[in-house]
């Protein structure tokens, strides 16, 4: 029985060709198919179709393909996995026909090889498309999180977290520029840590830098030490800019051997401009915060601030029955040197009287300017032993000479003191606290300046006992 009238044809055609019985059996395979699968016809003939297949691909065919066929007499492109003579896949897609008066099954077969790779390929792509995409939106809502109350600490741990899950890394660190210009871990890990010493031109580099195991061998042999010691295979390095200015680098830490293709490097550089934009907008929204409520000339509170920090202080003196200071401070002689040395001379002499002030008081008290050349300072839980001993020290450290390009100038302040006892004391205002306190510094200038008063005492609270 013969498969074609035109056995040429049949042993020549660009794709396989096999005849087979009604159940299966192999009566002829055309050469193509024979080179394709590495079997000689011998090995084929008078063995089922069925046994050429892997155990998948011949469930499919013997359960489905083989019960289908002679119900519609056709089926075109069934995908099913050869085993060559070798053992190695040959993917293909056939097309058969049940040809009943020559009492044969016809057989088609495509290589799909390049196909099912093509196909492969494209399911990676897209699933690296929409992973990527995914990973990006993850930075976008990182970034989005942050507010006014973000620190820089805030920023590099979630990016550092986030690079290291978006590259299956085994630490992710990011290193920020300091006041001295120095790279400092702020966020993540640094496995090299102490084990290599800094490389300038990775450090400086302008664009993504990966260096695996070979490469560090021949350029930075150090590194390739440290690498092999924390079983490391390779390590990116990121930079951080804005607008070409360096603000520190992302790292990233592979613990094993992998491919860095374009989608590794657009992601990294999508990562790196993500989190510079966020640090700049988060420093931003802290400095805008800050000059909000800090005075722009000498940095210290401004009257806002004051207000609300001495509204708090009340609240916190009656809850924790601390005593609370507020002392008025007005600097002696202010329009004098204005008038004799100028504004800028005078502006010059607020800000070192701001940050003498500021020395003089203790760490947690507040300091603020509250206009022209008075200022403010809130002592919470600062008895009346206590605000003595701040404002001695304020009048000392302000007495001191101040150098200006004329010369020195010796200045100096008037201080005035309330008190609030709790319990001992009626509950004032924040208002009434700053009155009596400028009271008592008019006080101050009235004996001769250059000292602190005391508000005159207070009545007590018709709650405090005296008996």
């Amino acid at each position: 029985m013969t498969p074609t009238s035109d056995p040429g044809w049949f042993h020549n055609a660009p794709c396989g060709l096999i005849a087979t019985s009604l159940d299966g059996l192999i009566l002829e395979a055309n050469g193509t198919m024979l080179d394709w699968s590495g079997y000689s016809a011998a090995q084929v003939e008078g063995r089922s179709f069925a046994s050429l297949l892997d155990p998948g691909s011949q469930l499919f065919y013997e359960t489905r393909h083989a019960q289908a066929l002679p119900l519609q007499g056709r089926l075109n492109e069934v995908a099913l996995t050869m085993l060559r003579a070798d053992g190695t896949p040959l993917h293909v897609l056939i097309n058969s026909i049940r040809d009943a008066a020559a009492e044969m099954i016809r057989i088609a077969v495509f290589n799909a090889s390049g196909r099912i790779e093509y196909e492969r390929d494209l399911l990676h792509a897209r699933r690296a498309a929409e992973s990527s995409e995914a990973q990006v939106r993850v930075l976008q809502e990182v970034s989005r999180t942050f507010g006014v109350s973000a620190s820089d600490e805030d920023v590099a741990h979630s990016f550092a977290e986030v690079a290291r899950t978006a590259f299956a890394a085994r630490d992710a660190g990011v290193l920020l520029l300091d006041d001295d210009g120095e790279l400092t871990l702020v966020g993540g890990t640094n496995p090299l840590a102490g084990l290599v010493p800094p490389i300038v031109s990775l450090r400086n580099s302008p664009d993504v830098v990966v260096v695996d195991e070979e490469t560090a061998a021949g350029e930075f042999p150090e590194l390739a030490v440290a690498l092999r010691a924390t079983r490391l295979a390779a390590v990116s390095v990121m930079p951080l800019l804005d607008d070409r200015r360096r603000l520190g680098i992302l790292v990233c830490f592979f613990g094993r051997a992998r491919r860095f293709d374009d989608q590794f490097f657009a992601l990294q550089k999508a990562l790196g401009r993500q989190a510079s934009q966020t640090l700049v907008r988060v420093r931003l929204q802290r400095r805008l915060a800050f000059l909000a409520l800090h005075d722009q000339l000498t940095g210290v509170a401004n009257r806002q601030l004051l207000e609300q920090s001495l509204a708090d202080a009340l609240e916190a003196a009656s809850a924790r029955n601390e005593p609370l200071a507020v002392l008025f401070l007005d600097v002696d002689e202010f329009k004098s040197i204005n008038d004799r040395f100028g504004h800028a001379v005078g502006d010059m002499i607020l800000v070192e009287l701001a940050v003498r002030l500021s020395a003089g008081v203790r760490s947690e008290d507040v300091v603020g300017r509250i206009g022209g050349d008075e200022f403010v300072a809130i002592c919470a839980n600062a008895d009346q032993d206590a605000a003595t001993a701040i404002a001695e020290r304020i009048l000392r450290l302000t007495n001191e000479p101040i150098m200006i390009a004329a010369g020195q100038i010796s200045a100096s302040v008037s201080v005035g003191v309330s008190m609030f006892r709790p319990g001992a004391h009626p509950h004032p205002t924040p208002e009434q606290l700053l009155v009596r306190a400028d009271r008592a510094m008019y006080e101050s200038k009235g004996a001769g300046k250059n000292r602190f008063s005391f508000e005159a005492p207070l009545p007590p609270s018709p709650d405090h006992d005296t008996t």
